[in-house]
């Protein structure tokens, strides 16, 4: 059997560079405590824990702390929050993607300017409640085509509209033309991070032409989601697992070809295993 393994698969550049930073922190024996969890893969949280890191779920958690130092995670935090540990004291390290910190500035800079923030994503992801919370303005966040053709924008209002790094490329090109179909003044910032489209782009290939594929990453991982709908469109076969512990594969005689990708917030280790299983058992 021929194993492809993506060669975007696992970590990107922000998710590498947010688990690094909480790594070596916690390697300096402070109390280390993450808003929210560092990533979206609980491998990696579950490590994280056993090395004294703490996971703050929420502002009310945020309220209680008197010491510490706290990272804020990759998906970034909205600017009360970031605000909330200034004023407490705290030390902080902002982990946050640069990709995604880049969105926070045009949003806050805008707002400003009168404009009205639309944002194409996921509304309950954690990056889209951070960057809703760097608007100076009520936010207006669309997922869904109907969404998109339900929307008006007050009369007379400019619109700035920006994108969830981790949106889906083309479900975020037809919602913006349903938008601009509408006649608006409207500025679109296309802010899906280049990793994301190349790991999409990478990912629908590979699916097209293998007999059954294997996305491995993070339940609550939108973009592995993501990429489990695009492998799913281009081949039936298609399996989402977490770990090793996950794939229980019966495959056909048929399968001759079978493709591995990975959410961004998968490590390295997890894709070897699932890699080297695969070619050793089928």
């Amino acid at each position: 059997m021929e194993v492809i393994l993506a060669e975007s698969a696992g970590f990107c550049f922000g998710v590498k560079r947010a688990v690094d930073t909480v790594y070596e922190q916690a390697a300096g024996g402070k109390q280390i405590y993450t808003y929210g969890p560092i990533i979206h893969n609980e491998e990696v949280v579950r490590d994280l824990e056993k090395r004294g890191v703490k996971v703050l779920e929420n502002d009310d958690e945020l309220a209680r702390l008197e010491d510490g130092t706290v990272i804020i995670r990759s998906h970034g935090v909205p600017k009360q929050v970031c605000h909330e540990i200034e004023k407490k004291g705290l030390e902080c390290i902002d982990a946050t993607c640069p990709f995604v910190k880049r969105i926070h500035k045009i949003v806050e800079k805008e707002s400003r300017a009168g404009k009205q923030i639309v944002i194409i994503g996921s509304p309950l992801h954690p990056e889209v409640e951070g960057i809703m919370g760097w608007s100076e303005t009520p936010a207006v966040v669309i997922e869904s085509e109907e969404e998109a053709r339900n929307f008006v924008c007050p009369d007379g209002k400019e619109i700035c509209l920006v994108s969830q790094t981790t949106f889906n490329y083309n479900k975020f090109q037809e919602l913006v033309e349903i938008i601009q179909e509408k006649g608006y003044n409207i500025s679109v910032v296309n802010t899906i991070c280049n990793a994301t489209e190349e790991r999409q782009t990478e990912a629908r290939a590979i699916a097209s032409q293998v007999d059954a594929m294997i996305v491995i990453g993070g339940t609550h991982s939108s973009n592995t989601r993501k990429l489990y709908e695009i492998c799913r469109k281009e081949c039936e076969n298609t399996y989402f697992i977490q770990t090793l512990d996950d794939l229980q594969l019966d495959f056909p005689n048929s399968v001759l070809r079978v493709g591995i990708t990975a959410g961004a917030s998968t490590p390295n280790n997890i894709i070897e295993e699932v890699q080297n299983y695969v070619r050793i058992n089928f």
